[in-house]
């Protein structure tokens, strides 16, 4: 029988929607640690969703291409470095997929790659992937590809509850979660493992469907610097409109239909300076799709009857995007441009800037669309990817027939590099307060640099960023935490047009400060002065750059497939920025260690040419200015007098400021072991005690020397009460706290791992390259072992997952889930329950208490899988049940989730929203149907 339950909280409107947080990655993810990365994580003003069809991502720019000046075959390919088209064929030999040896590729890469130029100036990359899942090579066959068509994974698998917040950034990287390596971003928070879980396993579905996807992207070097003064988001809406029907396909909607048909989808993204575009679908349907999205760039409709419907969609993008604290603060740096740069502009755009203001000023919209794609959507300006398992030649002769077709007006390409300095003005070097839609107190220091990407090989501000991000001893954060004024810090560059593009480069500072944090804000900055000082001091450290190189190249050398439409998307941003040797490399590997570029960077650092940005809600009531489009509410004021005189002079070091030791966890044995047992398809159980169990699998599909380590430390307390779910949240909180510095050197090392804060017990996952591995699940459980705190810790960790419970709770999408579940599940705390546990105050004492009772009894299960044999899997378990020395459990506790099954008939449950400001509403459509009437073959829908 079908029953349907409703849960609404505030929604907004509009036919296309910009997944501002990539469902629910960035809001549910849970990561205690800080790093160090010119990534997502290493924003000034955490990374904004750039304004994208369906959902944003930031990319970063470079300055134009240069013409080869090569001659054109008569296929139309451009001969590469020099040679002809004979000599190119000769160079390949008879293979009909031989690659170019040109493009270096990662040994462990299956994938053959080729560049062309097409006669229309085009470039392109074709990728041919003929490998499969089990790492055999040939083309897949249909029906193969037919059976393995995308699932959706709705399990609920819950946690207890939230972990801390890292800092304020909003991430939207759906593929975020553990078992990817792309940290970044990422927005505020973890909160329960259930949603951890059910991201991972659609992350895991996704990436097994997408291996026998197809997919391309094409990069237009045109994003919304070029808008007109007039039309703010013009770009950004022509991204949209090129959707809506073309000569040749003429159904608006012909593309989405046809995509989700056969499994596939689209998305779009516009950033300062680039347009990108991609799709994936199954590979029998690939060449199709290719002719049905080319006619985009080739003879796009773009009616006029569907300008107000799109201009919805743009508008409802806005809406979402601001109650973010992200895109606020992004919009508020841009702000502080000089007059004339293009920073300044409003690239989102919306129905006042798009509908309304044009209607007042006689501007022909549609004719405004038509002449700024004649002017930019040029084929000379385009890189395209693609990607399927089909020969390269196959996919050669496809591209060619397909997008020679899209015009090349021979016009230039805009240039914005003469705008340079765009931030030397007096309102960047000031103090910003900032009043957050979040509670969360947050320090950012920011400089504008030239810009870096002509020092690519270099990665100046990458190196920088490793050294002020360390949160070993020595470092920034590992003096913060100590002084209980800080939980994390995010250095670098975001690598996003708002942070590099061809008129500067940003480097920022951002660390996420405890109560006590905020009222010593200019001491946290001083103390980042002196790091950056004695940095400037010291001058580069070749060891330092030599231990980088080797743990981004022992990465690159063995890294995993990852999903084909992320790939495409990046590869075709790294042909705007990069040389063909180094389309697969450049973004990812430092190349050349040059001291004196190092230097020249670093020694801008100073607190003269600072911008801080302090964003807290202590600052309600002293903010008077407000920003145009978001409406954040901000004020300027200059630097204390007593503070700006101290960064003037020759202030004194910090002795306990400095460098890094050498690192003990980089991986140097990378030899993959024979096995001790018998092959098997599935992990088995190898130990059974009624103290813990384990299972084992060897690896004998991708063949890296890595290994995962999952072990789920079962206890029946946490359940027992809110308050106990408060506790052990608090706990692992602490745990993960107090683990910070010992365990970055492993992190930075390649060696992941995470604590969560399961519905049942403590999680506990590692993974990475196998030979260093047993010290990093070591060290965890040793800090396990002999878990402590102090008063000053437990104050902070509190008042900080106050802050969580309560971001959680006016996020409409984080507070429909909980009250579904809450429906849902049998004897669920609520996050309310928990809010309310934690706001009547729990003491350092009872948690100890709690702590000593959890670790006393327990069953433990284990998993252990990768380059590791059975013998030492077994090590891993014998080491926590030594270690712990816990009594088993009195009965078995079986981890499972019981469901309330819904009384027949359609319910609704309306939720106000907590957060008044928030225009955005979520609705939860619930579908449930018996196991017997689904065994009996009735179709849900």
């Amino acid at each position: 029988m079908l029953r349907k339950v409703t849960v609404a909280a505030v929604c907004a409107t509009g036919k296309k929607w910009c997944e501002a947080g990539r469902e629910l990655a960035a809001l549910w993810r849970i990561e205690a640690r800080g790093r160090c990365e010119d990534s997502a994580a290493a924003r000034p003003f955490p990374t904004l969703t750039m304004p994208g069809r369906n959902k944003g991502k930031s990319t970063c720019s470079c300055p134009d291409l240069q013409p080869n000046g090569q001659d054109l075959g008569e296929s139309g390919r451009v001969a590469r470095l020099g040679a002809d088209e004979s000599e190119e064929e000769g160079r390949r030999g008879s293979l009909s997929n031989a690659g170019d040896p040109e493009i270096v590729k990662s040994p462990s890469d299956p994938k053959q790659y080729r560049h062309i130029k097409l006669r229309n100036g085009l470039q392109a990359l074709l990728i041919s992937d003929l490998s499969n899942v089990e790492g055999k090579t040939g083309n897949a066959t249909d029906d193969e590809e037919e059976e393995e068509e995308e699932e959706d994974d709705d399990d609920d698998d819950e946690d207890s509850g939230a972990e801390i917040e890292d800092d304020d950034e909003e991430g939207f990287d759906d593929e975020d979660e553990f078992d990817d390596d792309d940290e970044h971003n990422d927005d505020d928070l973890d909160t329960e493992d259930n949603e951890l879980e059910e991201i991972e396993e659609r992350a895991e579905a996704r990436k097994k469907t997408t291996e026998k996807q197809s997919a391309a992207a094409l990069c237009v070097g045109v994003g919304s610097f070029a808008d007109p003064d007039d039309l703010p988001g013009l770009a950004h809406f022509l991204e949209h409109m090129v959707f809506m029907g073309s000569l040749k396909y003429p159904d608006e909607n012909g593309f989405d239909a046809f995509l989700k048909k056969h499994g596939g989808s689209d998305n779009a993204s516009t950033d300062c300076e680039r347009t990108v575009f991609q799709f994936d679908v199954q590979r029998k349907y690939f060449k199709e799709a290719l002719d049905r999205w080319a006619q985009f760039f080739i003879h796009p409709l773009m009616i006029r009857d569907a300008i107000d419907r799109e201009v919805e969609a743009v508008d409802s993008e806005y809406q979402l995007a601001r109650p973010s604290d992200a895109n606020r603060k992004e919009m508020l740096f841009g702000s502080l441009a000089r007059p004339g740069h293009p920073m300044g502009k409003f690239f989102w755009g919306n129905a006042e800037t798009l509908k309304h203001e044009p209607k007042k000023n006689n501007i022909d919209t549609h004719a405004r669309l038509k002449e700024f794609w004649m002017r930019y959507y040029s084929a000379h300006y385009m890189t395209l990817v693609v990607q399927s398992k089909e020969t390269l030649d196959t996919l050669e002769k496809w591209v060619t027939e397909i997008f020679s077709q899209i015009p090349n007006n021979g016009l230039p390409k805009p240039n914005f590099g003469h705008l340079t300095d765009p931030f030397d003005t007096p309102a960047f070097n000031k103090l910003y307060r900032v009043v957050p839609i979040r509670k969360i107190h947050a320090l950012t220091i920011t400089w504008a640099l030239p810009p870096q990407q002509q020092h690519y090989r270099v990665k100046p501000l990458h190196y920088i960023s490793w050294l002020v991000g360390h949160e070993g001893k020595g470092s920034i954060l590992s003096y913060l935490r100590k002084k209980c004024w800080a939980l994390a810090l995010f250095g670098g560059n975001g690598e996003t047009g708002f942070e590099q593009n061809s008129t500067y480069s940003v480097f920022s500072i951002s660390i996420t400060l405890t109560d006590e944090g905020y009222e010593h804000f200019y001491e946290v900055a001083h103390t980042v002065f002196q790091y950056l000082k004695m940095l400037q001091k010291l001058g580069p450290e070749k060891r330092i750059f030599e231990e980088i190189q080797k743990i981004e190249d022992n990465e690159f050398h063995y890294q995993e497939q990852t999903d084909p439409v992320e790939y495409v998307e990046n590869m075709c941003e790294n042909m705007q920025l990069y040389p063909l040797q180094d389309f697969l490399t450049g973004d990812q590997l430092l190349f050349e260690y040059k001291p004196e570029v190092i230097a020249e960077a670093l020694n801008q650092l100073v607190p003269q040419k600072a911008n801080l940005v302090l964003l807290s809600g202590a600052n309600e009531g002293k903010c008077d200015l407000k920003e145009k489009w978001f409406g954040t509410q901000y004020s300027i004021e200059d630097v204390e007098n007593s503070w700006a005189e101290l960064w003037k002079s020759n202030f004194e070091l910090n002795p306990d400021l400095h460098l890094p030791a050498e690192n003990k966890y980089i991986a140097t044995d990378f030899t993959l072991k024979a096995f001790d047992c018998p092959e098997t398809e599935y992990p088995v159980k190898v130990v059974n005690t009624p103290q813990g169990c384990l299972w084992y699998k060897k690896d004998n599909k991708f063949k890296i020397p890595k290994a995962y380590i999952r072990f789920h430390l079962i206890s029946p307390l946490i359940q027992k009460s809110a308050a106990n779910v408060v506790l052990f949240d608090i706990f692992v909180n602490i745990l993960t706290h107090n683990l910070a510095e010992p365990a970055y050197e492993a992190d930075v090392a390649q060696l992941e791992y995470k604590l969560v804060a399961g519905e049942h017990g403590l999680i506990i996952r590692v993974k990475g390259f196998n030979h260093k591995l047993p010290l990093l699940f070591q060290l965890i459980i040793d800090y396990l072992a002999e878990f402590s705190s102090t008063p000053a810790v437990f104050t902070m960790i509190t008042e900080q997952l106050k802050k969580t419970y309560f971001n959680i709770l006016i996020k409409p999408e984080t507070l429909a889930k909980d009250v579904r579940l809450l429906i849902l599940e049998y004897a669920r705390w609520s996050m309310i329950d928990k809010y309310r546990a934690l706001m009547d105050g729990l003491s350092l004492e009872s948690l100890l208490s709690f702590v000593k009772e959890f670790k006393s009894q327990l069953f433990v299960e284990g998993l252990v899988q990768g380059n590791v044999t059975s013998t030492e899997s077994m090590d891993f378990l014998k080491y926590v049940v030594d270690k712990l020395n816990f009594m088993p459990l009195e009965q078995e506790m079986p981890v499972q989730f019981q469901v309330v099954e819904l009384p027949r008939g359609h319910h609704l449950c309306k939720v106000r929203a907590l957060n008044k400001g928030d225009a955005n509403s979520e609705v939860t459509v619930y579908y449930q149907v018996s196991w017997s009437h689904y065994a009996h073959g009735r179709a849900l829908f």
